[in-house]
């Protein structure tokens, strides 16, 4: 019987983790237990990191949350972006896929969907959330106060010119993905998020895409990415390690190229690149995971009753 595996993106990617093992050792599905391990998250208010409600708003403070889901022995997928007020995207994402001919919904059409299904309009804002978005937005940051005097009064405006501007670890932003293989050897996965804090309204980065922030198939294997989106979008970063595995490259391997062409894409358009990092897990329950430079990306990884913190390798850039 094949080995129960889980992994996730993040520190808090443990909890994910924690939760889908227990499921998975039941003998539960991969999706369901992806699933389960991601909405752990989602219900986590403490995880104050771009995931799910009590996470940082858009510009306007408005909270929007994209998900997507895909089952590796069906390759049925659905998705949901920039949806408000619905608590569990994830578990709307799954809707999508049983009970729609569609892959992707978004806005105010998927939380019609959602009120069609039965899920509740919920407050998404904590105290916590709305003070500290307001002290940390990049549009009211105060000046420093032994910098020379702006020429006109007022807050000066503080805006990221490129992708690679944006910071990410796992204290101001990123998304939570989720991949599985259970105890039939099926792969499943899940990947939620809120996305950019301050992100432009409308913005949707690489998380509801199938192809860019998931893909899964029994066949070759599972992937998933966390970081800018906007730059793994770009390379279709996680169909493109699945293909890899498809063509005999290990989970690492596969994870260490895609950094590889994250480089190149940026070198391309003569920027330095963003921070991403990618996780993956193949068909035998391998399992690896890679970053660009200076991302400090940490994931999490179960077996049987043991779940445990990882440091990923960083990829430098080729000179």
């Amino acid at each position: 019987m094949p080995e129960p595996v889980v992994i996730a993106t993040w520190p808090f990617g443990k909890l994910a983790a924690e939760t889908a093992i227990k499921q998975l050792s039941k003998g539960d599905p991969a999706l369901d237990a992806a699933i389960a391990g991601a909405q752990a998250v989602e219900d986590d208010y403490s995880i104050r990191t771009s995931v799910g409600f009590g996470s940082f708003p858009d510009r306007l403070g408005r909270l929007t949350l994209d998900a997507c889901v895909m089952d590796g022995q069906t390759l049925a997928c659905g998705a949901v972006a920039a949806v408000e007020h619905i608590k569990h995207p994830a578990a709307l994402a799954r809707r999508v896929m049983e009970k729609t001919p569609h892959v992707l919904l978004v806005g105010d059409g998927a939380k019609w969907f959602a009120l069609q299904q039965g899920f509740p309009l919920e407050v998404p804002y904590t105290a916590d959330s709305i003070r500290d978005w307001l002290n940390k937005h990049p549009d009211l940051k105060k000046s420093d106060p032994n910098a020379p005097a702006p020429k006109s009064p007022g807050k000066q405006s503080v805006r990221y010119e490129s992708p690679s501007d944006i910071n990410v670890d796992e204290h101001n932003h990123d998304t939570v993905t989720v991949l599985t293989r259970d105890q039939k050897g099926h792969l499943g996965g899940v990947c939620t998020t809120s996305g950019l804090a301050y992100k432009l309204p409308g913005r949707v980065g690489d998380s509801p895409i199938i192809g860019a922030g998931l893909y899964v198939d029994d066949q070759a294997g599972a992937a998933g990415a966390t970081g800018v989106g906007e730059e793994i979008i770009r390379i279709g970063g996680s169909l493109f390690i699945v293909e890899q595995m498809r063509g005999g490259k290990s989970p690492q391997e596969a994870c260490e190229l895609a950094c590889k062409r994250a480089y190149a894409a940026a070198g391309r358009r003569g920027v330095h690149p963003a921070a991403v990092a990618f996780l993956a897990l193949d068909t035998k329950g391998n399992v690896g995971a890679a970053c660009t430079a200076k991302t400090n990306f940490k994931y999490a990884i179960g077996r049987a009753d043991k779940v445990e913190l990882i440091q990923a390798k960083e990829v430098p850039p080729e000179a």
